[in-house]
């Protein structure tokens, strides 16, 4: 294989990544833990908190912390296994790329 087809195949590839990744920026994951739910991008920016407060009281603070910070590792869990799922595969033998 010449430097030109290997050039072109790593723009291809570097063309799919892209794709890839905007599309999993695009995306929307959604959090859940209890009576907390919360909407983050792919990019792991934060878009909407929902606390059910039908039976939230003052002295649950605490715990409802602990459910919002719950719910938020859940969505950027799911954030980073789609990127995994989609972008892993050109990552191969490149660790710490994603």
């Amino acid at each position: 294989m010449n430097i030109q087809a290997l050039m072109k195949q790593a723009q291809s590839i570097q063309k799919d990544m892209m794709k890839a990744k905007d599309e999993i920026d695009k995306t929307v994951f959604v959090g859940k833990n209890g009576i907390v739910e919360v909407e983050v991008k792919g990019t792991k920016e934060v878009t909407k908190v929902n606390i059910d407060s039908s039976d939230f009281s003052v002295d649950d603070i605490e715990m409802l912390q602990d459910m919002i910070m719950l719910a938020l590792n859940d969505a950027f869990k799911q954030v980073d296994e789609l990127t995994e799922q989609k972008l892993g595969k050109y990552a191969n033998g490149m660790p710490g790329l994603f």
